[in-house]
């Protein structure tokens, strides 16, 4: 194996027989009875197939359970915008009021605060007294490094506990020496081999917080919502009412296959990521609920393929246990970086949608407006990024990490390094962006939708506006031309 693409020294405790849990106890070693228990929700927003608030509810006479603000609010990436975008605060934010009104039956609250979650927790363990904290891992070095920071500032006496986080597997069938760094072997090793646990069922009662006046107070939970979001807006509830439309009610799930490289149309992929990546819905509920329809409707190609989404967001996790920081870097696990010349004027074209190339254009626009876009636009805008403007593919990561709502730490820098070609799969993969619009967007519907200076044209003319006798005066000129395009 070429060094680029060793296994990270911590890779040992993470992979192979044992758990991805980084310092778990066993079921036993937690005491039979805890005075105030402390459940940490870093991205799990939600009752359902939620180990630590289970386990907390059997050991604890009280319990706080506690969420922060994100983190990347306040962080700046390297390119100068915040790492986390409003429409993300706003969907993380929507996702813990629901969760909070959720907890009241059971007499409990969702505390809510805005600082380093570190100092934060350790504060909350120290005016409590709390003899445990549960929380649960997350993909990602400054994820881990966090929970590493945790675990040598809590004081004496209290224990951290830490659940698996939001995959489909809490272990693999392979070890460490023998770890499958393409997909396809990833995915053969998997399929028939392991399957995922049955989610767990939510808690039936929980125990009570401590009394109002040991309770210090808490930041609002305030949404700050946008109203252009449109179906996608945070919660549990509505993540369980979106798997439910897609599968049942709808039945979209059973053309998935044929409608998922659609643009426009709102059901022709099941949109269910932003849920999955804010923990409101469980990647194991999921999968169960696809094997439920394939029990009770049908299996056919399209549930096996949402199957095969959900292996690649899988692999994309335990691949970034196994690679440590690799990803984040511009030659990613390969031996040298893309070729690129940054410059800034590019950049900000592709970000506000202004490079003269419609696809591109209209699918960096609905960025900007909803926080999503569909999986195809993703790879013709990455491609373009990287293969035709020459820019470094980590920019368009970290604009992502800023607007996407559904931004996933580790599916955004796999997805971005495998479409650079600096994952584990060096191929060369430049998409035609022209041909792709013509391709996917035959009436150019979605052109028009995102890009209203291009309505009047011709539906065949909209994917290549420069080419007609006169272009739309209101519509820049493209800033670059592949020939290949024709």
């Amino acid at each position: 194996m070429p060094s680029s693409l060793r296994l990270a020294p911590q890779v040992a405790r993470l992979l192979g027989p044992g758990s991805i849990l980084l310092r778990a106890l066993s079921q036993e070693s937690a005491a039979a009875d805890m005075s105030v228990v402390l459940v940490w929700l870093r991205e799990g927003f939600r009752l359902d197939d939620q180990r630590p608030l289970l386990e907390a509810a059997q050991v604890a006479r009280e319990l706080i359970v506690v969420a922060f603000d994100d983190p990347g609010a306040a962080q700046a990436s390297a390119w100068g915008h915040p790492r986390a975008g409003t429409g993300r605060q706003a969907f993380r934010r929507r996702s813990a009021m629901v969760l909070d009104a959720a907890l009241e039956p059971f007499g409990q609250r969702l505390m809510w605060m805005r600082q380093d979650p570190v100092e934060g927790l350790v504060a909350l363990v120290r005016r409590h007294r709390a003899s445990l904290l549960w929380t649960h891992a997350q993909p990602g070095s400054e994820e881990r490094e966090t929970l590493e920071r945790l675990s040598r500032s809590l004081p004496e006496g209290c224990t951290l506990k830490v659940a698996g986080d939001n995959r489909l597997l809490e272990r693999t069938p392979f070890a460490v020496e023998d770890w499958p760094m393409s997909f396809s072997r990833f995915r053969r090793k998997i399929e028939g081999r392991v399957a995922p646990e049955p989610p767990l069922p939510p808690p039936t009662s929980l125990p009570p917080p401590p009394p109002p006046e040991r309770l210090e107070r808490c930041a609002a939970i305030e949404p700050n919502d946008r109203s252009d979001a449109g179906s996608l807006r945070g919660g549990e509830a509505a993540g369980r009412a979106r798997l439910q439309h897609y599968l049942f009610d709808s039945d979209r799930v059973s053309i998935y296959k044929r409608t998922r490289d659609g643009l426009l149309a709102f059901d022709d992929s099941s949109k269910l990521s932003p849920w999955l990546a804010h923990g409101c819905l469980s990647a194991r509920r999921i999968w169960a609920e696809i094997e439920r329809y394939e029990r009770e409707v049908e299996a056919n190609e399209s549930t096996g393929w949402l199957h095969f989404e959900l292996l690649w967001r899988e692999y994309f996790r335990w691949l970034m246990d196994a690679t440590g920081s690799s990803l984040f870097r511009s030659a990613g696990v390969a031996d040298r970086p893309p070729p690129s010349r940054p410059d800034a004027e590019r950049l900000a074209a592709w970000r506000e949608g202004r490079t003269g190339v419609p696809l591109v254009d209209a699918a960096m626009r609905e960025l900007a407006a909803t926080g999503y876009m569909s999986n195809r636009a993703r790879q013709n805008v990455a491609s373009f990024l990287v293969k035709d403007l020459r820019q470094d593919w980590r920019a368009g990561a970290a604009w992502f990490e800023h607007q996407l709502i559904d931004y996933d730490v580790a599916s955004n820098w796999g997805n971005w390094a495998y479409q650079a070609g600096i994952g584990t799969d060096t191929r060369e993969r430049w998409f035609n962006v022209v041909g792709q619009a013509r391709r996917y967007d035959p009436d150019g519907a979605y052109l028009a939708h995102w890009l209203p200076e291009l309505a009047a044209l011709p539906a065949a003319a909209r994917a290549a506006p420069w080419t007609q006798a006169v272009p739309p005066a209101d519509y820049p000129g493209p800033i670059v031309i592949d020939p290949r395009w024709a």
